[in-house]
């Protein structure tokens, strides 16, 4: 295990007016609403998009912790596809006095670099905004998430309020995807 210093950002928007969007993107990605709350679907985005990023909050949670989470009318999580395959996710959570966090968001790493987390941060910023009494979205990142996550939410029109600087213990590795993925011969 490693101490790191890690810095997280708080990030804001108080108005949809304030969005700036990503470019379009052709032909444009499917973005699906998951309304079953199925536990099995969002551990696996959350391991598949943050294994890389030192995600480890949620690991150990059980099927029932999970279950608890999901199954409320306040969250909710869309999922990106491209050409029919799971691309990445982002999981709002409608909170009080009309605030509406971004709890997830992100991309599997194969579908980094091609404009595809602009257009999933547009989609889901214009998603905040229409759940019903809606006054600010926000969210917050750190310098262990993915490189482009904080750039892209500048880049949308978010702007910070806050910053906190801490010492973390972490492993040398992040976890990845599933346990030994970076063992493994991925040239198979």
């Amino acid at each position: 295990m490693l101490h790191e210093r890690v810095t997280t950002w708080y990030l804001q928007m108080h108005s949809p007016q304030a969005l700036r969007p990503a470019r379009p993107l052709q032909p444009e990605p499917l973005l699906m609403r998951a309304e079953q709350p199925l536990p099995m679907l969002n551990r696996f985005l959350y391991t598949a998009v943050g294994g890389h990023w030192f995600w480890r909050d949620r690991l150990n949670w059980s099927y029932a912790r999970w279950q608890a989470w999901l199954d409320r009318p306040e969250l909710e999580t869309w999922v990106l596809y491209v050409r029919g395959t799971p691309a990445g996710y982002i999981e709002l959570e409608a909170q009080c006095e009309g605030d509406v966090e971004i709890a997830y968001f992100g991309l599997m790493r194969e579908f980094s670099g091609q404009g595809l987390g602009g257009h999933l941060l547009t989609r889901g910023l214009q998603r905040a905004w229409a759940m019903p009494g809606t006054r600010r979205v926000w969210v917050h990142t750190c310098s262990l998430d993915g490189p482009a996550a904080l750039a892209n939410y500048e880049a949308r029109g978010m702007q910070r309020y806050h910053e906190a600087v801490h010492e973390q213990l972490r492993p040398e590795q992040a976890d990845g995807p599933w346990p030994g993925w970076d063992r493994e011969d991925r040239a198979q």
